[in-house]
């Protein structure tokens, strides 16, 4: 398993999800509270924002510890977006530990990142290609598919994760996706929450499990869809 954290709204740094709270990604690579599946999150990790000036988002992502990176604590000071999305990594057992199979995965605008396991015969059947042979960048392939198919991100991740969940009924399918504009987020046997900023319009943030102790974290339940874009926050069931 895994955890991963996005925000969506006034821009913010990097540092805010993974450094700044109290139990931000860099606690949770060691001391996940919630997590139903593993203990330590100590197998890579991936960050990535958006920047006016770029049409694709920026991202960075290694095959060690998050905490045993020295340069991403400056990286993430100074790394400021609208939209963040970070994880960190618990490898499904038998699937390789590389770059090439750490979240967020991207394709043209959209990010990917996958808390949890699928068969990979069942991942295979939903894409004709992945940048990694993990469950997870399969699974990352199909939602890219339908992106090229012109699906919006919501529709696409509840597409992938519906035809997932039926054809591997034991798989855990919490994806977190975003294209810059939009964070899109699926609750399927593990925990997710979601806070509002704290001022209204400010912004939201999705997370595994809460980030910090202020009031305001709600759990969403298993098999849900949550969607936040500017107009607000749309919760829906799979």
């Amino acid at each position: 398993m895994c955890r991963h954290a996005a925000w969506l709204g006034t821009p913010r740094t990097l540092a805010s999800l993974v450094h700044e709270p109290g139990h931000g990604l860099l606690r949770q690579s060691y001391a996940p509270r919630l997590q139903r599946h593993g203990t330590v999150n100590a197998d890579g990790f991936g960050v990535a924002w958006y920047d006016a000036a770029r049409a694709e988002p920026v991202r960075y992502r290694r095959a060690i510890p998050i905490w045993a990176d020295a340069n991403l604590p400056g990286i993430a000071r100074a790394a400021r977006s609208g939209c963040l999305l970070a994880a960190v990594r618990s490898a499904t057992a038998g699937m390789p530990i590389e770059e090439s199979a750490t979240p967020p995965f991207t394709d043209g605008a959209w990010l990917v990142s996958h808390n949890g396991r699928v068969s990979r015969e069942v991942a295979g059947e939903l894409a004709d290609d992945a940048e990694s042979t993990c469950d997870s960048a399969w699974l990352a392939a199909a939602v890219f598919a339908r992106r090229r198919a012109g699906d919006p991100l919501g529709e696409a991740l509840t597409e992938i994760v519906t035809r997932a969940g039926v054809k591997d009924p034991g798989a855990r399918l919490n994806l977190l996706a975003c294209d810059g504009v939009s964070v899109a987020a699926t609750a399927w046997g593990d925990t997710l929450f979601v806070h509002l900023g704290d001022h209204a319009r400010d912004g939201v943030l999705v997370a595994s499990e809460p980030l910090d102790g202020r009031p305001g974290w709600r759990a969403v339940p298993d098999r849900t869809l949550v969607l936040a874009s500017p107009d607000g926050v749309r919760v829906r069931p799979l």
